[in-house]
């Protein structure tokens, strides 16, 4: 989860709906893995998933994920 702890720190701070480029959560976390850019399931609210969990215990839930555009929005 340690990783994924600037993101949290951005979305507490974040008025929402926020949507973020994968690159800018990229250069919060210092990158994303290959599949957060080819396999929405990656984007899942699913507690079972470390980095779900930097939004899920915020209150928050991925609304949306564009994998053309490369950009999520959260809620």
């Amino acid at each position: 989860m340690a990783k994924y702890e600037p993101l949290s720190r951005h979305l507490r701070t974040a008025t929402h709906p926020v949507s973020m480029t994968f690159l800018e959560i990229s250069r919060l976390i210092g990158g994303l893995p290959p599949s957060a850019y080819v396999h929405r399931a990656w984007w899942a609210n699913s507690r079972t998933h470390v980095e779900a969990q930097a939004w899920l215990e915020l209150g928050h839930r991925v609304e949306d994920v564009d994998l053309r555009r490369q950009v999520v929005r959260f809620s």
